[in-house]
């Protein structure tokens, strides 16, 4: 099954949801920064919160970057996502993990740490972006995106996302979703959908068992509830790409260049996000060399 999100209505509109497998998309992350199981978790689970959130956005030109730092021993998480479902990020300490947490489960709130904030800016395409923040209330990331939903968004929202990670460190299976009250709703229903998320199992669980984003929904709502609207793809796409970085050089101006052709004899770039490293050699300098006159 490929990665794919689900976005829905319930309840004749009065609830609007989103669910996601992001398996693919999480593995190639932890592929890419080599991430240890509570790390892997932890950037899996904010990449799938901004994918579903980037998701709720109108334009394709559009996007949201998220930044988690809650003094944890992961230090901070980056996640770049647009609403097309692509979305790329890192976390700077990957190589972290502990012993499974009191609920048998990896310890997320341990390597994110509490102290901290979740924040998000928003590029809508004006002269000035949107930020919102939050202090973390948990460090477990499906908690912390709930609370900001509420906080800086004012719409009452229920987040769950959960990675299951294999012994060799890949990713065995990774999903999430994200419920949303909207105006319309009444007590009724409300208090209907406080029962179903308390009743179900977790979302790791759901995801092991190999729910589809649909059937997740179907378990979260109740099949007989939910208008599916649309499906779309997600995976981990980076923007950064050779030609992007040969244009930043040549940016730089030919005296810079230059420098780095006669101190360096090369030139190097890396990507943060998807952990890859651009190579120039003193000849592909002398061509952008060129092209900068």
């Amino acid at each position: 099954m490929q990665d794919y999100l689900i976005k829905a209505l319930a309840f004749d509109g009065q609830i609007r949801a989103y669910a996601m497998r992001g398996t693919e998309m999480v593995g190639e992350a932890q592929r890419r920064h080599q991430t240890w199981p509570t790390a892997s978790a932890a950037l899996g689970r904010t990449m799938m919160a901004s994918t579903m959130m980037a998701s709720m956005l109108k334009s394709d030109k559009h996007k949201i970057t998220v930044k988690i730092e809650g003094g944890g021993p992961i230090g901070a998480i980056i996640v770049d996502a647009h609403p097309n479902g692509q979305s790329r990020g890192y976390v700077t300490n990957p190589q972290v993990h502990f012993e499974l947490n009191q609920h048998g489960k990896l310890d997320v709130a341990r390597a994110v740490g509490k102290e901290g904030f979740l924040s998000v800016v928003k590029d809508l395409g004006l002269r000035d972006n949107f930020t919102g923040q939050v202090p973390l209330v948990s460090g477990e990331i499906g908690d912390d995106f709930t609370y900001y939903f509420v906080a800086s968004e004012q719409v009452p929202s229920s987040v769950g996302v959960g990675v299951l990670v294999n012994p060799d460190n890949s990713i065995l299976a990774a999903g999430g979703f994200v419920i949303q009250v909207m105006p319309n709703a009444s007590d009724a229903i409300i208090d209907l959908l406080e029962e179903r998320i308390t009743a179900i199992p977790p979302i790791s669980k759901l995801v092991e068992k190999g729910l589809t984003p649909e059937e997740i929904l179907f378990e979260l709502l109740g099949e007989e509830n939910v208008k599916l609207l649309d499906k779309m793809p997600v995976s981990f796409q980076c923007t950064c790409s050779r030609d992007r970085i040969a244009n930043a050089l040549i940016s730089l101006g030919k005296e810079e260049i230059r420098a780095m052709i006669e101190e360096d004899g090369q030139a190097e770039a890396h990507c943060q996000f998807c952990n890859e490293t651009y190579l120039f050699s003193a000849e592909d300098l002398e061509e952008l060399y060129t092209e900068s006159k």
